[in-house]
């Protein structure tokens, strides 16, 4: 178990304590199963952990139906859920909420007149809060005055007042089991509701001060304010409201902390310097991460300097793998204070002048040093065997992401050589498309051209055949002339020769049509001899032929000319 976990593990303890104790009624140190069972329904929702609702009767299953002292209970709350705790998996401040109102009810009273004047309940919340932290760590917790004066000193300096100490003073000499003992979180809430710890004239710049105490030494803020920040992106200058921790820097939109803009990590490798003013902005510093560099600038030389001592501090935890400062600062004020006992009991001892107290003095001493040696040694032993084990679960975990990092890469590497063969195929699909594409290409080109030719053929057939028509209409104007010139001859004087009257009716035939000349020649000629003042001259092929598509017939024409030469020489 490392040491974050076991420091992790005690905060909690001494909330549930509380909440133990205040379901204690009858002061026997012993509580009922069923409030145990809804004591641990609570825990185990507040602290987000899964819940077993049968691990507490199976571990008390042989204690009958009666009450379970803490002793009792303790082993199942370490299984079942202080084992299941994870830092920052749940709120620490609801968790402390619901202890805290589960004892309230029970065993706070504050003095009448008083108490509701200077601490509200939420004041009070905050104070136990801040006890809980500075306490001792053995039951029944305890503060003692060492620890509720540096804690009305933070007060007091957060007010903007100097530390009076007269108060306190009083208080001890008027009751000498408080210097003694200690006292606990009750009494140190009722002391703080009357004034008799710290003069106060304003309960409003109190609970501003206790505020910002709370969130200094509660949530481990080393500071937190309004700085101007350049982004990355952009690389405009924005105000933003920053919360430093030991392990980063929140920074947010404004100080009520609902729009969080981002965060800067904080590890052992972190630099923080000044740098020289520009782009119009003044008391400039930057953070140096591993990935990034971060420019801020302080509102003026002062705030530069504590906000870069505050990262610097932060960067130290990490480095000591320490994550909170206000822990080591309380583990320092014990070593003082023990060391300063230590020198006390050692000035008085040596004011008796008694040379067997002195040997016995250097025994205690050299006792004490080897005693001290043997700690230190056993501590570094300690650390040294924490510190390998952390190395050694590290090393484990970063195995195991090197593991995984090279499982991803072979799935990529298949993944890449499929898509590759699979883009070959289709490439290879495409290029054989192309190929049919240009052979339908090719193949509409010569249907085109056959199309075109055949339709030129058809063009010039068409031209012949209008040509001829053309010709034969011209050649029927013709012979209808002659034919009217023959029918009605003029004599030399002028006069019509009454002889003849034809009226021809030439009928014209298809092409290829043959006409069998001998038989209309007589035809002809039988006509004309009996002197028929019309004589018609019919050669078709049939009946159902179409007049307008004939053409003259050449014998008819021979005809029509030794008819008109008989005529003129008559």
């Amino acid at each position: 178990m490392s040491v974050s976990t076991m420091e992790l593990q005690s905060e909690l303890l001494k909330s549930i304590w509380y909440a133990f104790t205040s379901l204690d009624m009858e002061k026997c140190g012993k509580v009922s199963k069923s409030q145990l069972k809804v004591l641990s329904h609570n825990l185990y929702t507040v602290l987000n952990i899964p819940h077993d609702p049968v691990a507490l009767e199976e571990h008390f299953q042989d204690d009958d139906d009666g009450p379970v002292s803490k002793h009792g209970y303790m082993p199942y709350l370490n299984k079942y859920i202080l084992a299941k705790v994870k830092e920052g998996a749940y709120d620490k401040e609801m968790f402390d909420d619901l202890c805290w109102m589960m004892t309230m009810k029970k065993n706070y009273r504050p003095t009448s007149g008083q108490g509701g004047l200077l601490c509200s309940l939420r004041d009070c919340f905050k104070l136990f809060c801040l006890f809980n932290l500075l306490s001792e760590d053995h039951y029944p917790l305890i503060m003692i005055p060492q620890e509720v004066e540096y804690l009305m000193k933070k007060i007091s300096t957060a007010m903007n007042q100097e530390w009076d100490g007269k108060p306190l003073e009083d208080l001890l000499s008027q009751n000498a089991s408080v210097q003694e003992e200690g006292m606990s979180v009750w009494v140190f809430l009722d002391h703080m509701g009357a004034g008799r710890l710290l003069r106060v004239s304003n309960a409003g710049a109190f609970s501003l001060a206790l505020d910002q105490v709370f969130f200094e030494m509660y949530h481990n803020v080393l500071k937190r304010g309004y700085m101007w920040k350049k982004g990355h992106v952009r690389r405009n200058w924005m105000e933003r409201w920053f919360v430093l921790r030991p392990s980063f820097m929140a920074y947010y939109a404004s100080e009520d902390l609902k729009d969080k803009k981002g965060e800067i990590p904080l590890d052992q490798y972190c630099v923080v310097e000044a740098i020289p003013d520009r782009d119009g902005k003044r008391c400039l510093f930057c953070v140096k991460t591993t990935s990034k560099t971060y420019e801020m600038s302080a509102a003026d030389q002062r705030q530069r300097v504590e906000w870069t001592q505050a990262l610097q501090t932060a960067v130290r935890l990490q480095g000591e793998r320490k994550s909170s400062l206000h822990q080591e600062l309380k583990l320092k004020r014990q070593v003082q204070r023990e060391q300063s006992q230590r020198e006390r009991s050692l000035s008085a001892s040596r004011s008796r002048g008694n040379q067997s107290e002195e040997h016995t003095i250097q025994d205690l001493e050299k006792e004490r040093q080897g005693q001290e040696i043997e700690s230190i040694i056993q501590h570094q032993r300690e650390v040294e065997a924490r510190r390998r084990e952390e190395e050694e679960k590290e090393r484990e975990q970063q195995k195991e992401v090197q593991r995984e990092l090279e499982r991803q890469l072979d799935e990529a590497e298949k993944l890449r050589e499929s898509m590759q063969a699979e883009m070959a195929e289709k490439e290879k699909e495409a290029e054989q498309q192309r190929k049919r594409i240009q052979e339908l290409e090719l193949t509409q080109q010569k249907l085109e051209a056959a199309l075109n030719t055949e339709i030129q053929a058809h063009m010039e057939e068409e031209r012949e055949v209008q040509e001829k028509l053309r010709k034969a209409s011209i050649h029927v104007r013709h012979w209808n002339v002659q034919l009217n010139r023959l029918m009605k001859p003029i004599a030399p004087g002028g006069n019509a020769l009454p002889c003849l009257s034809l009226s021809l009716s030439v009928v014209i035939k298809q092409k290829n049509t043959t006409i069998r000349s001998q038989r209309n020649l007589s035809s002809f000629r039988k006509c004309f001899d009996r002197g028929d003042t019309t004589c018609a001259i019919r050669m078709p092929m049939s009946h159902d032929e179409d007049y307008d598509s004939w053409q003259v017939d050449p014998v008819a024409y021979t005809l029509l000319q030794e008819l008109r030469n008989t005529s003129l020489t008559n």
